[in-house]
């Protein structure tokens, strides 16, 4: 079995470690874990032992660097017998469309709504394009849910990667208590329960940096 070790900044506010983390978490494959606080000398003076990207997420697998979080993803679905993706082809199509539309867009979404675990009752302006973001992310998942997701309370009924790539898109949903429809609700819900969830919250909460530039809303 190859060493697996998953590099990632801050869990309060690094919405693409988050990612990383809980699709590794629910492949069950044993993996080390080192924290790089983000915007502080010792990210920038230790993230080049790991991958010249100069970004986290990072997988190092037997000293070689996975540096992107949906390759990482990836590379753990293979090496967990492909059980991060939806069995059905078009249930793991839609699947890998959702992912992707994360992955290169929203990012009204992004700079308006950062990541923020600890904060709570955030309020911030939702102008026209933070609302076509929000609308069309419980679009995505409204269609997961009504198509493939009868079978559990993730997107596509059991956990997958999309599940992983929208749990950050949860968690600020919470923090600046926006307003969303029912399924969407059951989905939060059923997601903010999850005990790797909690247990990424719980880290956060400990967390003692303050990162300005993350700090949104009042």
């Amino acid at each position: 079995m190859n060493k697996l070790t998953l590099v990632i900044g801050n869990k309060n506010y690094s919405s693409w470690s988050l990612r990383a983390w809980l699709a590794a978490r629910k492949s069950g494959l044993p993996f080390d874990e080192v924290n790089l606080s983000l915007l502080q000398p010792a990210f920038d003076n230790h993230i080049g032992d790991y991958t010249q990207a100069g970004r986290v997420p990072v997988l190092m697998v037997d000293g070689v660097s996975v540096w992107d979080s949906l390759a990482i993803c990836e590379y753990l679905n293979e090496c967990a017998d492909h059980r991060l993706w939806p069995a059905e082809r078009m249930a793991r199509a839609h699947a890998r469309s959702a992912c992707a539309e994360m992955h290169s867009g929203f990012d009204t979404l992004r700079s308006a709504l950062p990541m923020n675990c600890r904060a709570q009752g955030r309020k911030v302006d939702v102008g026209k394009a933070l609302k076509r973001d929000i609308d069309r992310i419980m679009s995505v998942w409204g269609e997961a849910r009504e198509r493939f997701g009868r079978g559990g309370g993730w997107l596509y009924g059991a956990f997958s990667i999309a599940d992983a790539f929208y749990a950050p898109v949860v968690l600020r949903f919470k923090t600046y208590d926006v307003p969303v429809d029912a399924v969407a609700h059951r989905y939060m819900d059923h997601l903010l329960a999850d005990a790797d969830i909690q247990k990424w919250a719980a880290d956060a909460d400990q967390e003692s940096e303050i990162l300005e530039e993350e700090e949104a809303g009042i």
